[in-house]
């Protein structure tokens, strides 16, 4: 079964990417993208732009409204996400713990709908 694997961590804490702290995140995750592609479980991923540079769509009795921004204001923000294959929910919860966005944020695991 897939996974959706969100991660959600607050924007203004993240080290600079160029910083030797964020070196090492960066380091960290390109390892752990290499760890879940050899074991075959990898089905596709991104990281995602700070939400200022988010736009949500809504319509709204047939209009359409555009903001600014993420949908709703909250502490961590939708950092990224990774698409796994994993044989049940504790296999999931099994690779999501070994993303490092876990240690200062959280990862929310989905199940995806297979429509086939």
């Amino acid at each position: 079964m897939e996974y959706a694997l969100l991660i959600y961590d607050d924007e203004s804490a993240r080290p600079d990417p160029t910083s030797p702290e964020g070196q090492a995140v960066y380091e960290a995750y390109y390892a752990f993208t290499e760890e879940i592609t050899a074991n075959d479980v990898n089905r596709g991923g991104e990281a995602l732009h700070d939400t200022t540079t988010a736009t949500t769509v809504r319509v709204r009795d047939d209009e359409l409204v555009v903001t600014d921004g993420p949908f709703a204001e909250t502490k961590e923000q939708l950092g990224g996400f990774y698409l796994v294959e994993a044989p049940d929910l504790d296999g999931a919860i099994a690779i999501a713990a070994k993303i490092p966005g876990a240690r200062y944020g959280s990862i929310e695991v989905r199940p995806v709908i297979d429509f086939g």
